[in-house]
């Protein structure tokens, strides 16, 4: 019996989420030690930035927390040390002295949040539960490539780019398919699709690969939020539209114009940013983000699952919906692995306050699946298929 509760004790600890505190102050390490223990974490404490580094090459931290003001490794070389051995594991950086530097240096590096001294305990551990939920999300995407493979590609090569690109945008127009409320069996949403009828640029993809390449992401942006906008217009003031944004958009200043074509209907319009594209080459996404939520727009993370694996699209756009992509809810209610998957997304997504809408059902049994899972929010063309026209809900066949 006592061998029993010895092994349930161990698989306890184990469980427990593991904080790594950097601080060469011994007091400010026993309270925020003290702190996080009585949170239930399993508290690592190191007085100096060798000592953290051998830490984190022995064991997986949910949380780091370092000062940045230290002698020999400061907090900035810390973090620059721990990316060469984890990726994903959210940096906190605190510093009684900011400086435009340090800053700079921290978001190069992917550090989750820099505080400046003196910190509240209590906004301290706000941001940790934060960023551990963030990591535990980060984790479950790696989980959801292994799964899937890593299926991205690029475009081949076009012949004469150029004409094709501005006969698509002459031709462009948008579908439209509902996204579905499973407790009210009705529509929540319409998202809108680009659509064209240049043969050789129908792919969504190619399209906007050939805007990439053509310096011609911001006019393509433009247009399709135009047409939109003439479509939003028209419907009553309850609709929402779900809008694509490629990372690139944000670079847009009309975007962020009280002029912008969608800017009058904004509290109906949630920015969808898929998790396929880089924001690597987008400065100041947080600030921008910020600025379309002024504005009284929301956003989205799409294709959750299937993109790039770690934190920085999560962190940077702090999105209040995700849509897991359709290739992890494909044939799900034949895969047990999925199924899991699926629903430790959707409990954390519950535990984060974010809205989560699984895409891609086509049959009534993945349908089920994902209600039986506690999804909310649906889209698929077991609903509809997306048309020109605002189509009503088909919530049987």
């Amino acid at each position: 019996m006592r061998t029993e509760d010895m092994a349930v004790a161990e698989r306890e600890a184990d469980s427990k989420p593991k904080i790594l505190l950097v601080d060469d102050e011994p007091g400010v390490l026993r309270a925020h030690q003290r702190a996080f223990t009585s949170m239930g974490y399993e508290v690592f404490t190191a007085s100096n930035g060798d000592q953290a580094v051998s830490y984190v090459q022995s064991l997986e931290f949910d949380v780091v927390v370092s000062d940045i003001a230290m002698p020999m490794m400061d907090g900035v070389a810390l973090l620059r040390a721990i990316r060469q051995f984890d990726l994903d594991v959210p940096v906190i950086l605190i510093t009684g002295y900011p400086t435009v530097e340090t800053a700079a240096l921290a978001v190069q590096y992917g550090a989750f949040r820099y505080l400046i001294k003196p910190v509240e305990m209590e906004e301290l551990q706000k941001t940790v539960t934060q960023a551990s939920l963030m990591h535990q999300m980060a984790r479950l995407k790696r989980n959801a490539l292994q799964i899937l493979g890593d299926e991205a590609h690029w475009i081949g090569d076009l012949a004469g780019l150029e004409a094709k690109f501005d006969n698509a945008v002459a031709t462009l127009w948008m579908a439209y398919q509902p996204i579905v409320s499973c407790a009210a069996k009705s529509v929540f949403a319409y998202e809108a699709l680009v659509r064209c009828e240049e043969s050789s640029l129908k792919n969504p993809g190619a399209l906007f690969n050939s805007a990439e390449r053509l310096g011609r992401l911001h006019e393509l942006g433009r247009t399709i939020r135009k047409h939109i906008a003439n479509v939003v217009g028209r419907t009553a003031d309850e609709v929402t539209f779900f809008v694509n944004l490629h990372p690139q958009d944000l670079n847009d200043a009309t975007l962020f114009s009280a002029d912008a074509p969608l800017a009058k209907f904004s509290k109906r319009v949630v920015f969808e940013i898929t998790e396929r594209a880089s924001l690597d080459d987008v400065d100041e996404v947080r600030e921008k983000v910020s600025t379309l939520r002024r504005l009284g727009f929301r956003v989205a993370l799409d294709d959750l699952g299937a993109g790039y694996a770690g934190l920085t699209s999560l962190t940077k756009l702090e999105p209040e919906i995700v849509k897991l992509d359709m290739s992890i809810v494909r044939d799900v209610h034949l895969e047990p692995k999925k199924q899991r998957l699926i629903q430790s997304f959707i409990k954390l997504c519950k535990e984060m306050e974010i809205e989560f809408i699984a895409e891609g059902i086509e049959v009534a049994e993945e349908r089920d699946t994902l209600i039986h899972a506690g999804c909310d929010f649906m889209q698929g063309f077991f609903f509809a298929k997306p048309t020109r026209e605002l189509v009503q809900l088909k919530w049987d066949p």
